[in-house]
């Protein structure tokens, strides 16, 4: 329960943001603007959600890599395809937001795990100094 706790606060502060910034564009007649936001919005509250995958201890990193790619492509990829900003007429237009898809989750995988390997071991050497 404390886990998903933790991940309700992690997408819906993100998600409230966008959803203040999506109806103040609204207010203000920029609707074209607005629908931007409520859908970055929802794609935070998902990936906010879903962050907590990886602090299941019992789990084994690669089964948290594979729910976790299952829960963005059951949620943030069928978003993409909604928002309107990627062409989705065909079955090749729809492939290639699914490649840019995994392409971004990719990069995104790599820098993420980058940086808390960094992080990780900067704090080993604090704790060795000590």
């Amino acid at each position: 329960m404390k886990l998903l706790l933790k991940g309700l606060i992690r997408g819906t502060l993100p998600f409230a943001f966008m959803l203040s910034m999506y109806a103040w564009n609204n207010f203000q007649g920029r609707a074209a603007d607005a629908k931007v936001f409520l859908f970055y919005g929802f794609m935070a509250l998902f990936l906010g959600l879903a962050s907590i995958i990886y602090e299941l201890k019992q789990w084994s990193f690669r089964k948290q890599i594979m729910v976790h790619y299952l829960t963005m492509l059951v949620t943030v990829f069928p978003l993409l395809l909604l928002s309107g900003y990627h062409k989705t007429n065909s079955f090749g237009a729809i492939f290639h937001v699914f490649l840019l898809f995994n392409k971004v989750g990719v990069i995104l995988f790599v820098t993420t795990a980058l940086i808390v390997r960094v992080r990780n071991s900067l704090m080993n050497l604090k704790q060795t100094d000590r």
